[in-house]
């Protein structure tokens, strides 16, 4: 299994940005069965959905809907807590080390994000960059 930043889904919808949205709708497409996500990754996207975006509540709900039907790791406190000592022990933002933690948490391999360092491997989660030269430049 594999894990997607917020980042993947937000350019799954901004048609701002062409190649980053064909490669984070293959991607999200070609991986659907298995991709995991977390309530903070829902969360996160909705904010930049209507706020970054400037999308409709309408149809950044939709999009949401959407992305709910993908495997979902709750955000509880056990998880804050890992997430806590990921973030003592790691050069990365809090909500950086949520996602992580979340990944982790859920058994991924792989965690897509551009937030992160490309090939950086935090808790036996690698970090991919689905946007880098590599993806298609």
């Amino acid at each position: 299994m594999n894990f997607a930043d917020t980042n993947v889904l937000v350019y799954a919808v901004d048609a701002a940005e062409p190649r980053r949205q064909r490669l984070a709708r293959d991607l999200i497409e070609a991986e659907a069965a298995t991709l995991v996500v977390s309530t903070q990754v829902l969360v996160e996207f909705y904010a930049a959905a209507t706020r970054r975006l400037k999308m409709r509540k309408e149809d950044a709900r939709k999009h949401l809907q959407n992305f709910a039907r993908l495997r979902v790791v709750p955000t509880d406190s056990t998880l804050v807590l890992g997430a806590s000592d990921i973030h003592q022990l790691n050069e990365v933002s809090w909500f950086d080390a949520l996602i992580i933690r979340s990944a982790s948490v859920a058994g991924c391999t792989v965690l897509y994000s551009e937030d992160l360092a490309d090939g950086a491997v935090y808790e036996g989660v690698r970090v991919l960059n689905p946007f880098g030269r590599a993806a298609g430049a």
